[in-house]
């Protein structure tokens, strides 16, 4: 892992500047050109439920206790976090198709992807989705627009300032200064290229306190995956591998039965 922390760009969230309007949501699929997805109401106003693979960024609603006001509102934006020391990137088997831009995104390229979902494993946020055609979907911080000198399409249509794009190191000294003593994701994992200005604790925005990537990533990037480079425990990596993906084998019953 190198340090990436200087000189790089970050999406700041500060949930209680977010009127969740959703404009993010809508610009980040006009961007991407992402098609729309039929949903169900389940009695809350969040939209999509989650991530999906036509939908790179969300807002999510939550209701918190409040001592002042019946309800308090949450708008939390959910998205890839842009990890420095990314759990995605560590597991991934096939060169090219999870890679770092200069801005200190994690980006993807379909075409090298091989649908082997080993990222959705480490990744600690849970982020990474696959289309229909089983290759990796999640945000890229609009890495094409910023190698036109522009930034990501969710910050420009932030109308409140929820979501703002810049040097992170500015951003994170802008934050404290605002009075946010504690900016979730400054270190962690490296430090994360989308960090949030959190008033209260982490859990009650719907994160953890202290993210961490997966013992069995760390185990197959510092053993199996030196073994498989150089030609030995290839087919013990794959067995493991698929164990953390996909889980043990299990008989239908039926089968088991007619047998």
């Amino acid at each position: 892992m190198t340090n990436r922390t200087n000189k790089r760009k970050a999406i700041l969230v500060t949930p209680e500047v977010c009127i969740g309007c959703r404009g993010c949501q809508t610009a980040c699929k006009a961007w991407n050109q992402l098609p729309g997805m039929k949903t169900k109401n389940t009695g809350t106003m969040q939209n999509p439920p989650d991530l999906e693979p036509v939908d790179y960024n969300m807002i999510r609603y939550s209701e918190v206790p409040s001592e002042t006001n019946p309800v308090r509102w949450l708008f939390v934006s959910r998205r890839c976090m842009h990890c420095d020391d990314a759990g995605c990137m560590r597991i991934c088997p096939a060169p090219g198709a999870l890679f770092r831009t200069k801005e200190g995104a994690v980006a993807f390229d379909k075409d090298k992807c091989i649908g082997c979902k080993l990222c959705v494993a480490g990744c600690p946020f849970d982020v990474p989705r696959y289309d229909k055609d089983g290759k990796i979907a999640k945000c890229h911080l609009c890495y094409d627009r910023l190698a036109e000198g522009m930034q990501p399409a969710c910050t420009k249509t932030c109308p409140t300032g929820a979501l703002r794009f810049g040097d992170r190191d500015q951003l994170i000294a802008q934050a404290k200064q605002a009075g946010y003593g504690k900016i979730y994701g400054e270190a962690d994992l490296g430090g994360l290229g989308t960090i949030f200005a959190f008033k209260d604790a982490p859990k009650l925005y719907g994160y953890a306190d202290k993210p961490n990537i997966p013992e069995s990533v760390i185990f197959w990037h510092n053993v199996l995956k030196p073994l498989a480079v150089i030609g030995l425990g290839g087919a013990l990596a794959g067995a493991l591998l698929h164990y953390v993906a996909i889980g043990p084998h299990k008989d239908d019953d039926e089968e088991v039965k007619k047998s």
